[in-house]
């Protein structure tokens, strides 16, 4: 059960509408123009219903198969992200200071490509919504889908989503149950002093000093508090104070970013860093605001689905290009929120060679549009047989 002969057949078709979305991209719930060019191309393809508007400009729209069955979820996001393209090709974005980094492009022509297969021959029982969601990269577009009630709306009862990943082996797909990407949370501490002159520090409180023994300690939290197989990250990213060199500042700035697998160790770190905050304003006189941002959860894959998918891909792949059970990667993905309110799972299938995600000479692999749009169709074919 290879790549879909038929789908093979508008190979081009994926690959002319992923790379007209790439020349047009937009950011965060902005995607009006991306959900018009879906939604025409979802009318030519004569799908059943098309709901448009949701998440500002989100697209769910129903295939209907033959035959009583669940509905399944098959979800793309459509967002670009804030950085200036660098590669040179014809089909380069229009719209400085904005391109497509992280293949969400190349996600929408896949589940199109779907679309079409499945709207022609509905070789199914029950039903398949199509969810092109905006604002992934930051907005959490998934969230406000699930909020303003597509699961329940359009009676979804599983979910499934794939992320292209390029450095890996064209075609190869990546699997883990449980906690598979990491929650994403910000955090900023302030420290204020009393500023002075440099060559009489005595006559200050130096913020510098503090902020720098806050930093070495947040760091203690991974080796002293949390055990060495949990996997986390805490990254200090910034530091910001000062603005000459005689000059004692009156305040310094730091922030960064954590990253969890497990409510516990999050929890964990939040309380280690409160008090470590605390203890430092205390040691020397100086007041510290610590302040915590919560981002999108853990993305965790439910098992039952996981191994069905890794199933589903084993019939594209062929069962040595599945690698199941990988260790968690620590970025992360609002799809988190659609797997907290329906069973599914998320895989990645490698793009080949080419820059990393995320990069301004990032391009997604337009090879790799059959291959996930198959994917997505056996999904549904394979859950909902019509000879069952």
């Amino acid at each position: 059960m290879p790549v879909i002969n038929r789908i093979a057949e508008f190979h081009d078709d994926m690959k002319e509408w992923r790379q007209h979305i790439h020349a047009h991209p937009e950011l965060m719930f902005d995607c009006h123009k991306t959900a018009a060019f879906v939604v025409e191309r979802l009318r030519e393809f004569g799908v059943d219903e098309i709901h448009e508007g949701i998440a500002q400009s989100g697209v769910v729209a129903i295939i209907n198969g033959q035959g009583e069955g669940q509905t399944i979820g098959l979800r793309a996001d459509m967002d670009a992200l804030p950085i200036q393209e660098i590669h040179d090709h014809e089909y380069k974005s229009t719209v400085d200071g904005k391109m497509h980094a992280c293949g969400h492009d190349g996600h929408t022509a896949m589940l199109l490509g779907a679309a079409k297969y499945l709207a022609e021959t509905r070789n199914f029982k029950g039903r398949v919504a199509l969810i092109f969601q905006p604002a992934e990269e930051g907005g959490g577009g998934a969230e406000v889908m699930c909020k303003e009630g597509i699961m329940d709306d359009f009676k979804i009862e599983q979910v499934y989503g794939i992320h292209n990943g390029p450095g890996r082996p064209l075609g190869q797909f990546y699997a883990r149950t449980g906690p598979a990407l990491a929650a994403a949370d910000e955090f900023n501490i302030t420290v204020t002093g009393a500023g002075g002159h440099g060559a009489v520090p005595d006559q200050a409180i130096d913020p510098v000093v503090v902020a720098v023994q806050i930093a070495a300690a947040v760091q203690t939290i991974s080796s002293r508090n949390i055990s060495t197989n949990e996997h986390h990250v805490i990254s200090i990213t910034k530091i910001h104070t000062g603005t000459a060199s005689n000059i004692i500042p009156h305040e310094a700035v730091l922030g960064g970013t954590v990253r969890t697998l497990t409510k516990e160790v999050q929890a964990t770190i939040v309380k280690r860093m409160q008090e470590i905050c605390d203890g430092m304003a205390a040691a020397f006189d100086a007041k510290v605001e610590f302040e915590y941002i919560y981002g999108y959860p853990a993305m965790v894959n439910h098992e039952k689905e996981t191994d069905f998918a890794a199933e589903v891909a084993k019939g594209i792949a062929g069962a040595q290009n599945v690698h199941e059970n990988v260790p968690p990667f620590m970025g992360a993905e609002d799809f988190a929120y659609m797997l907290e309110h329906r069973r599914g799972s998320y895989l990645f299938v490698g793009g080949g060679e080419g820059a990393s995600l995320h990069h301004p000479e990032y391009n997604f692999n337009d090879d790799l549009s059959p291959i996930g749009a198959s994917f997505f169709v056996k999904l549904v074919e394979t859950a909902q047989p019509l000879n069952a």
